[in-house]
């Protein structure tokens, strides 16, 4: 069964000895060159200058964006992940970046009276929402920060081939750390229990509801988005089940 409380589960799961170690699991060099500039460039074909990247986690995508010419706040419902992006922004020599902490369901309270070209939710984050009601209020609060002819860009694991298949890994695309062994513990169309296992012995687990590609297509239409573009691994041409990863670019 789905968990009651989204925030609550996405909250206590995401500790901080875990935040601590997530950059281990994505190796940001490794995984700057698998994307090769992706998301710029579809950010760039959109027009987008202004970007809201509203599950930051430790900030790889808010921190390559900026450097990259774009003007990027970052947001994360985990305080622990803001903070932990604070420090590689830092790192990064991003001074005075913009890193907050703000719920999806919740994004006009706090970002009031402000529009952006873009908006991003990125790394499988949109699967911690586990109903429909709150993936359609997630996505209209999106909606209505993003100027006109703004753009969402979504992502997510490739849950069809995980439901109808089993779950593989080509380990090419975006989880590119040497010292993490990621497998679903527990796999059901309600949700998905992922084990993250460290060289060290280290275990940590998030639960996430597996969402199809078709049913989140279907969503951002029914909220209004005139065009979805879909993209497997960064392909735009791609086999259903073959990409461990799926891209939706939606335009308002």
């Amino acid at each position: 069964m789905p968990p009651e409380n989204n925030r609550d589960l996405f909250i206590s799961e995401y500790t901080s000895e875990f935040v601590d170690r997530w950059d281990e699991l994505i190796d940001w060099d490794k995984r700057r060159a698998a994307e090769g500039g992706f998301f710029e460039s579809v950010l760039n074909n959109n027009g987008a200058r202004t970007v809201l990247d509203i599950a930051c986690g430790t900030g790889y995508h808010t921190v390559n964006l900026y450097l990259n010419g774009f003007v990027v706040t970052g947001s994360d419902g985990s305080a622990n992940m803001v903070e932990k992006a604070k420090e590689n922004a830092a790192r990064s020599g991003l001074k005075d970046q913009r890193l907050v902490e703000a719920q999806w369901t919740s994004l006009s309270a706090a970002f009031p009276n402000e529009k952006f070209d873009a908006i991003i939710c990125l790394g499988n984050a949109f699967t911690h929402l586990f109903d429909d009601d709150d993936r359609k209020q997630a996505l209209g609060e999106i909606y209505r920060l993003l100027n006109h002819r703004g753009v969402a860009v979504i992502d997510h694991r490739n849950y069809d081939a995980m439901l109808d298949k089993g779950f593989s890994s080509k380990h090419q695309s975006y989880y590119l750390g040497e010292t993490v062994d990621v497998q679903p513990e527990d796999v059901s169309e309600e949700s998905v229990r992922l084990k993250y296992s460290y060289a060290d012995g280290s275990v940590y687990h998030l639960t996430v509801c597996p969402i199809r590609q078709d049913h989140l297509t279907g969503l951002l239409q029914e909220t209004g988005f005139q065009q979805v573009e879909r993209y497997g691994d960064f392909k735009a041409e791609y086999d259903h089940y073959d990409p461990d990863f799926i891209i939706q670019v939606a335009t308002k």
